[in-house]
């Protein structure tokens, strides 16, 4: 079944029965365990947290590495208040910059530095390394096609519409 059920009406709770509840804290626990995990890895090798390496990654994906603060913050699903503080705490290591919008006076991109890329470029076989071993070494081919495809579902679920939605980047 891939379509979410109507919403129940205050005090007709739909409990979890006794094994959606097994894998929803399943699911609980192996997210934190992985983003703590990737988290360690990433301090170690590189001094960063995870969402640090995420804003980076997102910075060398984009065409001449720089993205409007604000499309970044819709891009890592955070606030642009959290963003604004990891841009300045990557400002301080070199690794990224400020520019402002030539045609938005009040608007500013993030720009990747040469620096930043350098760090990425040596960070990232460890990172590959600590996922492919946390995830895809773990999982058969049939478990691998199953998750993304449940990933795939959840996420489109839960896609929020811009008009009237209290999105983490408008905030």
């Amino acid at each position: 079944m891939n379509r979410a059920p109507e919403s129940a009406p205050a005090g007709d709770t739909r409990w979890l029965t006794g094994e959606e509840q097994r894998v929803w804290r399943a699911y609980i626990e192996a997210s934190t365990l992985l983003e703590d995990h990737l988290d360690r890895q990433l301090q170690r090798d590189a001094g960063m947290p995870h969402i640090y390496y995420g804003l980076l990654v997102k910075l060398a994906e984009s065409p001449r590495r720089q993205l409007r603060m604000t499309e970044l913050a819709k891009l890592a699903k955070i606030t642009r208040s959290r963003l604004s503080h990891a841009v300045a705490r990557l400002e301080k290591r070199g690794w990224v910059r400020r520019e402002d919008c030539p045609s938005d006076k009040r608007g500013q991109f993030a720009v990747l530095t040469d620096d930043g890329f350098d760090v990425l470029k040596r960070t990232a076989p460890g990172h590959v390394d600590a996922v492919r071993q946390a995830v895809f070494d773990r999982l058969s081919a049939e478990q691998l096609e199953s998750l993304g495809e449940i990933m795939r579902i959840i996420a489109e679920g839960l896609q929020p519409s811009e008009a009237g939605a209290d999105l983490p980047w408008l905030r």
